[in-house]
């Protein structure tokens, strides 16, 4: 009996080295079992930067790899007879137009394409040049996958909503213990991202100094990458000078075992984020899944992830005074602490695992190539 060959699928995505949500979500994808059983997989690395400290940096060493990118994506679609081109763009600014033109090399091509995106901002630039004739240029009869709902009124001036695809990311599938962080005399709070002033890292130390005026006892740790905005002899400068030295501590960056160590060993997660490109954060779902409630802020697809009063807290961005208010619940609440980081656990483990996700992502292939077959 002849065997009917599996569809094959170019995939442009930008894959770690640095770390960041979209290359954690292409490495997922990358690395699934069920899709790469599906389907045939070839992969074009859109990333051109090798560490974090060259992001946002122009060298000669990031166009030679860009050239590279491109040129192997060429002599693939020259090779092969794609089925579908998966791409997960940038969707403003100058990384839009590097990315651009791997989305028109398959429209070249005469292939059927999906954009998957993982980041916003395209609202800002639909009226400026050149982006006002490129933007209808990349995305027309392109399908195009979203987080949530909630990110699509930034492109509904360019996408129509019936080409508008909803595939939420994941995280691990494994049960965690709910009790593991019940045992800290004084409770731990936990801010994990890389140290960007929009990710709410000055607002919370803000907070922090209230939650001091006001007698509060507790511990703070800081974990995540050093920026050119806020290094580390920066965050010890902020630290001291609210004489917060002996409650806040900066742990580096932590991945892997080091992480889930820290998650456990914390009662509360903190993510005041105002960042213009937030999304859908995979940190969220991580400390759900370790049972830690969540203050947060209504930004991106955040009110999908944490229900307000349920798993966590949404407060008001770049408010510390709401932050602080926030964060005294939970600390002078055990009870609600445990709740909360409950019901959080048991929402991310019913709706945003790593499996989940890849199912959808399965079956949003299978009904592209369909379609196009059709």
């Amino acid at each position: 009996m002849k065997t009917i060959p599996k569809p094959r699928i170019l995939f442009v995505a930008p894959l770690p080295p640095p770390i960041n949500g979209s290359c954690i979500v292409s490495q997922q994808i990358k690395d699934s079992t069920l899709i790469n059983e599906k389907f045939r997989c070839d992969w074009v690395n859109l990333s051109t930067s090798s560490r974090m400290e060259e992001l946002g940096k122009n060298s000669a060493m990031k166009i030679m790899r860009y050239a590279a990118s491109l040129f192997r994506m060429f002599c693939l679609l020259l090779s092969h007879r794609y089925s579908l081109c998966y791409l997960a763009i940038t969707c403003h600014g100058v990384p839009f137009l590097k990315n651009a033109p791997f989305v028109l090399l398959c429209k070249l091509f005469r292939r059927k394409i999906i954009i998957h995106q993982h980041n916003k901002g395209m609202s800002a630039d639909t009226d400026k040049w050149p982006y006002r004739w490129l933007f209808p240029l990349v995305y027309s009869k392109a399908r195009v996958v979203l987080l949530s709902w909630h990110l699509y009124a930034d492109i509904e001036s360019v996408v129509s909503k019936e080409n508008v695809l909803i595939c939420p990311n994941g995280v691990g599938a494994e049960t965690l213990s709910a009790e593991a962080h019940s045992n800290n005399q004084l409770p731990h709070l936990l801010f994990l991202s890389n140290l960007i002033e929009s990710k709410g890292v000055l607002v919370l130390l803000d907070a922090l100094k209230i939650l001091v005026d006001r007698g509060l006892q507790y511990v703070c740790n800081y974990v995540g990458g050093e920026t050119v905005e806020v290094d580390f002899e920066r965050l010890a400068t902020e630290i001291n000078s609210r004489n917060l030295g002996e409650r806040v501590h900066y742990l580096g960056r932590r991945q892997g075992r080091e992480k889930e160590y820290i998650m456990e060993q914390s009662d509360v997660f903190v993510f005041p984020t105002y960042y213009h490109n937030e999304c859908f954060p995979l940190v969220l779902l991580e400390a759900m899944q370790h049972a830690l409630p969540c203050v947060t802020t209504n930004e991106g697809g955040i009110a999908d992830i944490v229900v307000d009063g349920e798993t966590g807290i949404i407060c008001p961005q770049r408010d510390a005074v709401a932050l602080a208010d926030a964060l005294q619940k939970l600390i002078t609440d055990k009870t609600m602490r445990l709740t909360m980081g409950r019901n959080g656990q048991s929402r991310q483990k019913a709706l945003f695992t790593e499996k989940a996700f890849e199912e959808r992502m399965t079956n949003i292939l299978v009904s592209a190539i369909a379609e196009n077959k059709a």
